[in-house]
C-alpha cells in the first residue's frame, strides 16, 4: 500500500508519500510543499498547487490518498483561501481517479500523537520517529502531510509500529472509535520526550 497525504492550503500545500516497510510499520517515500504569493493572480497560485499534486500522484502512484478535511477558523477570510487551495488539490486528486478520504485536524492529530490537540512540534516529532526518519520535515506543512497519510493508514490497516499480535488485537477493538493504537502512540511520544530530555540535561549539566 502506497498512501499519500496533503496538507491543503492556499499560501503553503504539503505532500507526502508513505509505504509499508514490511515490519508492520511505514517509511516515507517523498514529501514536498510549495508556497504561493498573495501578490501573484490567484489562477497562478492554484496551478502551482494543483501541479505539485498532480506531479507527486504520477511519480509515486499512490493506492490511496488521504486530506485534511476544512476547518472554519474565526477568521472568515482565511477560511475562504485555505478553501481555495484545497480545491486546487482535490481536483488534482480526483483525475487521477485514486481514492479520496477525508480527516480532521483533530482525528489526525490522534492518530499520529495520540491526542487531538498536539502541536505542530509534536506532529513533527512523532512523524520523525514513526517513519524512522533521520532528520525532521523541513516544515510543517510536509510534516502534516505524512502526518494526514499515517492517519489514513492507522484508519484503515490498524498497523501498531512495533506492535505485538496482542497490539494489534487490542487496536482492532479500539479501531470502533477510529483510535486504534493511540496509547502506542502516547507511549512512543512520552519515550521520545524523555530522551530529548536527558540530552538536554547531557548537553547543560
Amino acid at each position: 500500500m502506497i498512501i499519500m497525504g496533503i496538507d491543503p492550503g492556499l499560501a503553503s500545500t504539503g505532500v507526502g508519500v508513505i509505504a509499508g516497510d514490511g515490519k508492520g510499520g511505514f517509511r516515507a517515500l517523498f514529501s514536498a510543499y510549495v508556497t504561493t504569493h498573495e501578490r501573484h493572480p490567484m489562477p497562478e497560485r492554484l496551478q502551482k498547487i494543483f501541479d505539485l499534486v498532480s506531479r507527486t500522484i504520477a511519480d509515486h502512484e499512490p493506492t490511496a490518498i488521504s486530506i485534511e478535511s476544512i476547518f472554519f477558523a474565526k477568521n472568515v477570510r482565511s477560511s475562504v483561501m485555505m478553501a481555495h487551495g484545497r480545491g486546487a488539490a482535490i481536483l488534482a486528486a480526483s483525475q487521477s481517479r485514486v481514492a479520496l478520504s477525508e480527516y480532521t485536524p483533530l482525528e489526525i492529530k490522534k492518530s499520529v500523537v495520540g491526542k487531538g490537540h498536539a502541536t505542530k512540534d509534536q506532529v513533527k516529532q512523532m512523524v520523525t520517529t514513526l517513519l524512522a526518519l533521520r532528520t525532521a520535515p523541513r516544515s510543517d506543512h510536509e510534516a502534516d502531510a505524512l502526518a494526514a497519510a499515517l492517519c489514513h493508514a492507522y484508519r484503515t490497516r490498524l498497523v501498531i509500529p512495533g506492535g505485538t499480535a496482542t497490539d494489534r488485537g487490542h487496536a482492532e477493538k479500539e479501531s470502533r472509535t477510529g483510535d486504534a493504537g493511540v496509547e502506542a502512540r502516547k507511549a512512543i511520544l512520552a519515550l521520545a520526550a524523555a530522551r530529548g530530555s536527558r540530552r538536554r540535561r547531557r548537553r547543560n549539566p
